[in-house]
């Protein structure tokens, strides 16, 4: 598997694969000089290091060596068996951002990043590896802190009992099915991921979030249906195709996303979600309940994202309880979910500010 080619790249980042300890050949685009401080960028679903592309150049311009690879499952990182399920574990994908920086020789990071899942995976660095990765920058997914072992309560039963009925993305993502209806979408996959971006992101005019007052079916159901589907739809047929094509996201970048997924598919990165709603895969969390992160952190995500409160609680438990030196929430105007590419200048000049501190 080639490297991306520099012209499908930003001037000033390049691409290579770098062979880690955890056995993946992991694909990864860097900017700026490899002797400055560094930063780790770690990016969701269903995105690729290539989604850090608009902030990359002007990070490096700043004084950082800029790192973001294409996580387990993703894009042109090799040597995962998407049939081993164990191996998406949050603690092994904290592993691989260990190995990388081990192939790299660095020992420590200025700070890592997370966005949307990826916060997961940078949250989860930062707690067990505060001497690796000793600042956080949380973006669009609050960490809300380790499992506690305690019982969930089942609200999917009240969800398909409603009058219109539903169900929640997660628990669609994690079934067999999930993969094929996307990558399969009757509009085709190049259509499919242009609407699933525009429905998420502050163009679509129906993304005005505000808290939900708890884990209830009622309360579930007002958010969009990219989270909360109607029952009997796929994510297909859940989201909503924009009238114009975007300066954010023009289709020449996009077909660098339908080119990635249409060669690997989406499982790899469904099998996160996978493990996060299979009963067991958590417990070696659990070790971590009570446990703060304590390294200087913040939280960045686009003001239109209801992904700041897809999870009831979950931004206040960060604030208040995960984060023992939480320095603030940053939330930016005319960015929804995808707030490093609807808004980067914004989000850069966050990091920066965050960074000096």
């Amino acid at each position: 598997m080639e490297p991306l080619p520099p012209a499908a790249l930003p001037a000033g980042i390049t691409a290579q694969h770098i062979g880690i300890f955890t056995g993946l050949d992991m694909h990864v685009l860097e900017a700026g000089n490899p002797a400055h401080p560094a930063l780790l960028l770690l990016h969701g679903f269903p995105e690729l290091a290539y989604s850090w592309r608009k902030v990359m150049p002007a990070l490096a311009a700043a004084g950082y060596y800029v790192i973001a690879p294409d996580q387990r499952g993703y894009g042109r990182t090799t040597g995962w068996d998407v049939d081993n399920l164990g191996s998406f574990r949050f603690l092994n994908l904290v592993r691989d951002a260990m190995g990388l920086l081990r192939a790299l020789g660095i020992p420590q990071v200025a700070a890592v990043v997370g966005h949307d899942f990826g916060a997961s995976v940078a949250g989860w660095a930062a707690l067990v590896r505060p001497d690796i990765f000793p600042r956080l920058a949380l973006m669009s997914a609050p960490f809300a802190g380790a499992p506690t072992g305690n019982p969930v309560p089942d609200y999917h039963a009240a969800l398909a009992a409603l009058p219109r009925p539903r169900k929640h993305y997660q628990w669609y993502y994690s079934t067999p099915e999930a993969n094929a209806d996307m990558i399969g979408a009757p509009q085709g996959l190049h259509a499919f991921l242009r609407a699933y971006y525009h429905h998420k992101s502050a163009d679509w005019p129906g993304n005005r979030p505000f808290s939900l007052s708890g884990w209830t079916a009622d309360e579930l159901a007002k958010l969009p249906t990219y989270y909360v589907m109607d029952r009997d739809l796929g994510m297909a047929a859940s989201v909503v195709m924009p009238d114009r094509v975007p300066a954010w996201l023009p289709d020449a970048e996009l077909a660098i996303y339908t080119a990635e997924f249409a060669r690997t598919g989406l499982q790899g990165g469904l099998n996160w979600y996978r493990l996060r709603t299979t009963p067991g895969f958590s417990s070696e969390l659990e070790v971590f309940a009570g446990r703060q992160i304590t390294v200087p952190t913040c939280f960045i995500a686009g003001a239109q994202d209801w992904g700041i409160h897809q999870a009831p609680g979950s931004l206040d438990a960060m604030r208040t309880r995960a984060c023992a030196d939480f320095r603030g929430v940053n939330l930016i105007e005319g960015a929804g979910h995808w707030v490093q590419q609807e808004q980067p200048e914004t989000v850069v000049a966050g990091l920066l500010e965050f960074l000096g501190k």
